[in-house]
C-alpha cells in the first residue's frame, strides 16, 4: 500500500473540508487512493461537505468575546457564502462556538483552533456539522486572542456584525475597570475605531517605511507648486501633520466631540477617576477585509 503522507491528508482535507483524523482513516480504508478516500467520506456522511469546500465564502461573521474580568479577549472571523445565512442565528450560534474556543484555548492558528475543543467538540467537527445543518461552506478567516493583565479590554460589534473591535486599556487602580466613567470612554473609544479606522494608537506606532512613503508623496506635491524648498519642506511637514491627526488615534477628532481630540477625551476622564488611562493597542475585523 502506498504511504499516507501529510501532503496527502492535506489534499483530502482542502478537497473534502473533513477533519485530518476522518481524513487520515478514510484514506488507510482506501489504501491511500484519494478518489476512493472521498467515496468513503461520502458514505460516512460527508458528502455535502466535500461538495461544499470549494465555494467562495465571502460573507460572513465578526464575533468579539470577553472573559468575565475582561483581561482576556477573543475577536474572530467566520466566513460562509451569503449575507443572508450570515444573519441567521444558527450560524451565529456555530461562530460563536468557534470564539469560545478561541478564549478557552489560545491556540497558535487555525489549524490548532480547529483541533482544539469546546463544549467536549472539536472545532473541525462544530464546523462540519455547521456546513450540513446549514447547507454552505463556513469557514475561520482569522482569529486574535488578546490579555490585558495590567488593564482590560473593551469591544465593539457594528452593522449585525459585520465589523468589530478589541480595545486594550491600562491604568493603576484596579477600581478604575468599575468607574462608570471608564466603562462610558471604554465603549466610546471603541466605538471611535469601528467609525474612524485609525492606522495607529500613537504616532510610534506607524513604521519608518509608512511615514517616509508619506512624505515621498508629500514632498512630490509640494514640488508641484513651484515655490522654493523651504517652502515645499514646510508645506510637506504639514501634510504628514495632518497625516497623524487623521491617522491615528489619540489624536484623531473625537466622534462625539469633534472639537476636541481623543487624548483630551481620555486625560479628562483619568482625572475624574484619579487614574493614568493609557489605550495600549487594538484590532478592527471588517468582514472579507482580512
Amino acid at each position: 500500500m502506498a504511504e499516507i503522507t501529510a501532503s496527502l491528508v492535506k489534499e483530502l482535507r482542502e478537497i473534502t473540508g473533513a477533519g485530518m483524523m476522518e481524513c487520515k482513516k478514510a484514506l488507510t480504508e482506501a489504501e491511500a487512493d484519494i478518489e476512493k478516500a472521498i467515496d468513503v467520506l461520502r458514505t460516512r456522511g460527508l458528502a455535502a461537505a466535500a461538495k461544499k469546500a470549494g465555494r467562495a465564502t465571502n460573507e460572513g461573521l465578526i464575533i468579539a468575546l470577553l472573559s468575565d474580568d475582561a483581561k482576556t479577549a477573543a475577536l474572530v472571523e467566520v466566513n460562509c457564502e451569503t449575507d443572508f445565512v450570515s444573519r441567521n442565528e444558527v450560524f451565529g450560534g456555530y461562530a460563536a462556538k468557534v470564539a469560545q474556543a478561541v478564549l478557552a484555548n489560545d491556540p497558535a492558528d487555525i489549524d490548532a483552533l480547529k483541533a482544539s475543543t469546546v463544549d467536549g467538540e472539536t472545532v473541525e467537527a462544530i464546523l462540519t456539522e455547521a456546513i450540513h445543518t446549514i447547507g454552505e461552506n463556513i469557514q475561520i478567516a482569522r482569529f486574535v486572542r488578546r490579555e490585558a493583565p495590567g488593564g482590560v479590554f473593551s469591544s465593539y460589534i457594528h452593522g449585525g456584525g459585520r465589523l468589530g473591535v478589541l480595545v486594550q486599556f491600562a491604568f493603576s487602580n484596579a477600581g478604575t475597570a468599575a468607574a462608570d466613567g471608564f466603562k462610558t470612554l471604554s465603549k466610546d473609544i471603541a466605538m471611535q475605531v469601528a467609525a474612524s479606522n485609525p492606522g495607529a494608537v500613537t504616532r510610534e506606532g506607524f513604521t519608518a517605511e509608512v511615514i517616509e512613503h508619506e512624505m515621498a508623496i508629500y514632498k512630490a506635491k509640494a514640488a508641484e507648486s513651484g515655490k522654493p524648498e523651504n517652502i515645499q519642506e514646510k508645506i510637506a511637514e504639514g501634510n504628514l501633520r495632518k497625516f497623524y491627526q487623521e491617522n491615528t488615534l489619540v489624536e484623531q477628532a473625537f466622534v462625539k466631540e469633534p472639537d476636541k481630540n481623543v487624548q483630551a477625551i481620555i486625560d479628562g476622564v483619568s482625572k475624574a477617576v484619579g487614574d493614568t488611562i493609557t489605550v495600549i493597542g487594538f484590532d478592527r475585523f471588517e468582514v472579507g477585509r482580512g
